[in-house]
C-alpha cells in the first residue's frame, strides 16, 4: 500500500513543491492518509522556500507552499517513499542514477497519472511568465487527481 510519495524536479522551488503542496489539500479532501514531500535533483535551493511565483499562483487556488523547504534528493528516498514521481524525463534520467537497483520500480512520471493531459512531464517555468506557472498548476491538478484515484483503488 503507498503511504509514502515524494515528488521530485530540478531545484525543488517550483514544480515539485506545487505538486506536494496540491497533493497534500487533495489527500485531506479524499480522507487519505498518505505522508507526502518534495525534492530537487541539484542542491541550488537546499533550505530556501518555493518561488514567490509558484506561491503566489498556488495561493490564488487554495495552496499554502510557503511552509515547504527546498531538499536534494539522496539515496535513501527511494527506500523511504513508495512512490517516487518525477517532473520530467531528464530529472527521471538523473534519479536513476542515484536510485538503488531494487528500487527502480518506485520511479515514475507525475503525468503518467493524467494521460488524458496530452502532457508526458510537468515543463519548467522558472525561466517564463505567468501563463507557466498556471501550465504547471492545471497538469499538476490533473496527475494529482489521478493519483488519488489510483490510491483509492488499492
Amino acid at each position: 500500500m503507498t503511504r509514502r510519495i515524494l515528488f521530485f524536479c530540478m531545484g525543488n522551488i517550483c514544480r515539485s513543491p506545487t505538486a506536494e503542496g496540491v497533493m497534500r489539500a487533495k489527500l485531506a479532501a479524499a480522507g487519505l492518509d498518505v505522508e507526502v514531500d518534495s525534492a530537487g535533483t541539484h542542491g541550488y535551493h537546499v533550505g530556501e522556500p518555493p518561488d514567490e511565483r509558484s506561491q503566489a499562483h498556488a495561493a490564488r487556488r487554495g495552496y499554502a507552499l510557503g511552509a515547504l523547504r527546498a531538499r536534494k534528493l539522496i539515496a535513501a528516498d527511494f527506500s523511504r517513499f513508495d512512490l517516487v514521481l518525477a517532473m520530467d524525463e531528464d530529472n527521471l534520467a538523473n534519479a536513476q542514477v542515484l536510485c538503488p537497483p531494487a528500487q527502480r520500480h518506485r520511479l515514475k512520471l507525475l503525468m503518467d497519472y493524467a494521460p488524458r493531459a496530452g502532457r508526458p512531464h510537468v515543463p519548467d517555468p522558472y525561466y517564463g511568465g505567468t501563463a507557466g506557472f498556471e501550465e504547471v498548476l492545471d497538469l499538476v491538478e490533473a496527475a494529482c487527481d489521478g493519483l488519488v484515484a489510483a490510491l483509492r483503488a488499492r
